[in-house]
């Protein structure tokens, strides 16, 4: 299918939105990117890119960064991952504490922010540098050399990070962090700092559009049925506390971040990235969410 034209019209039709809503001003970084940015793309298995806007900028990837570093552990760790995290929906806010102490330090799902730490524990635990590992892994996803981390972003992180530092400890204390929560949270905040443009993200999730394996190179990142597991956890728990409603309007797998960018899935077809830096209150990029919506509504292209 040729997506120029759909992308063109979404485009066009969210001028008068793009800019709505608030940047994630409480990473003091990120409060400083205009918001009234956009750009989308799409990237089939065939390799072809369409793509409007602000597609070929680089920007912060922030919880996105959270599916690569959940496939990386799936890959090192396998089935053993889910006996230090869950596979449910939160219903609660990313950064909430809540549930850690009900439920025994176990994080309900790896897309919140403590179950994002245990992954990066279980990185951690089998790689000299956690930081780089994830780089050179979204290098490999996207087939481009030159994707890192932006230092000023992550030390911004890391000086904001008291919240996850809390969590980090809770769940030590529970014997599910097995690393120092200083190193952990070092290489946490640096995997949210990498910055990719939405041309490099739509290609870097085409493995999970082409059922595990690698567009750009052939090579198999996970099995079939690992895919359709992990492409599920994205349309349950990928886009915060409104994954439900998400999955109602977009019907699409997804995984945002609250550096305003968005990755999707339509698998068998290609991978889609829309980037807008305001957000909703859910923390989901609301021209980007809109952008995704009116996708699925004019190709009739979606998961159901």
């Amino acid at each position: 299918m040729d997506y120029q034209p759909v992308l063109d019209r979404i485009h066009a039709a969210l001028q008068p939105v793009i800019g709505q809503g608030k940047v994630a001003s409480y990473i003091p970084e990120l409060a400083n990117v205009a918001a009234d940015q956009f750009g989308m793309a799409v990237v089939d298995v065939a390799g072809n890119v369409y793509a409007v806007g602000d597609a070929g900028k680089r920007f912060s990837i922030q919880s996105i960064s959270k599916l690569f570093a959940l496939t990386l552990a799936f890959q090192r760790e396998g089935d053993s991952l889910w006996t230090r995290v869950g596979r449910e929906p939160s219903g609660n806010p990313f950064n909430s504490l809540v549930q850690l102490e009900r439920e025994n330090g176990i994080p309900r799902n790896p897309f919140i922010n403590a179950g994002a730490l245990v992954i990066t524990d279980m990185l951690a635990s089998r790689s000299v540098n956690a930081a780089q590992s994830l780089v050179d892994f979204v290098r490999k996803l996207a087939g481009v050399a030159d994707i890192t981390y932006n230092t000023r972003v992550a030390q911004s992180e890391i000086s904001t990070s008291s919240r996850n530092a809390a969590m980090a400890h809770f769940m030590k204390s529970f014997g599910n962090l097995h690393n120092k929560v200083g190193e952990v949270l070092h290489a946490y905040c640096h995997h949210c700092a990498i910055e990719m443009s939405c041309v490099e993200l739509a290609r870097a999730v085409g493995f999970l559009a082409n059922h595990g394996v690698n567009p750009w190179n052939g090579e198999t990142v996970v099995d079939p049925s690992s895919a359709k597991r992990l492409s599920a956890l994205m349309l349950t728990c990928g886009t915060y506390d409104a994954a439900g409603d998400f999955a109602y309007r977009v019907g699409l797998p997804a995984k945002s971040g609250v550096g305003g960018g968005i990755v999707a899935i339509l698998p068998g077809e290609c991978g889609i990235c829309v980037w807008s830096p305001a957000l909703e209150e859910s923390g989901n990029s609301h021209a980007g969410s809109l952008a995704l919506e009116m996708f699925t509504s004019l190709t009739r292209r979606s998961i159901f």
